[in-house]
């Protein structure tokens, strides 16, 4: 029974979650949405991380111009909705331990707050279901620090990842433009 206890945690996250991506596709749909919407999974140390986020470009979708993003069209020290239309969603099958921080497992929407100069945040938030940024703080289970670092090469259209790191664990980056945040993590057993 302790072998299976994992994947039918999974199976019961990965159902409770799906009414949350059929009213993120039905809005999206409604909405006449521009940003293509993508899940990103990896299995982390015996743990699936899967986020689910809305993946705008850097040219406005009406006019085919250039936007600015950092500190334009994502505002600098202010909470960004880390993508486009629905909230984003990330689901762990286990906690997760970022810094001091334990994130249980579970189902939460991820929003950042960057920052140009100062500590950049990734906010998890029970708050599920929204459309953008949970409005409420309250309902963060908490704040974690992101690195910010240049990208050597643009990235025209706003991505996420989760990937394992070579010194153990794993790392969630988000890369847009010229700018790559991450934030690495353990797989709490």
């Amino acid at each position: 029974m302790k072998k299976t206890a994992p994947y039918i945690i999974a199976a019961i996250l990965v159902l409770s979650a799906m009414p949350l991506l059929a009213q993120q596709q039905k809005k999206v749909a409604s909405t006449g949405g521009t940003s293509p919407h993508e899940t990103t999974s990896a299995v982390i140390d015996g743990s699936r991380v899967t986020i689910t986020y809305g993946r705008p470009f850097t040219k406005d979708p009406k006019t085919g111009e250039p936007r600015k993003i950092w500190g334009s069209l994502v505002p600098w020290d202010k909470p960004w909705r880390t993508g486009a239309d629905e909230a984003t969603l990330l689901i762990t099958q286990h906690p997760l331990v970022i810094g001091e921080a334990t994130i249980p497992a579970g189902a939460y929407t991820l929003y950042t707050v960057p920052s140009e100069s100062g500590g950049s945040k990734l906010a998890f938030s029970k708050n599920l279901g929204a459309w953008g940024v949970p409005v409420d703080e309250k309902n963060d289970l908490v704040r974690v620090d992101m690195k910010k670092e240049p990208m050597e090469k643009v990235n025209d259209q706003f991505a996420m990842a989760v990937v394992k790191s070579p010194s153990g664990g794993g790392v969630i980056k988000l890369m847009w433009a010229d700018t790559q945040f991450s934030v690495p993590f353990a797989v709490k057993k």
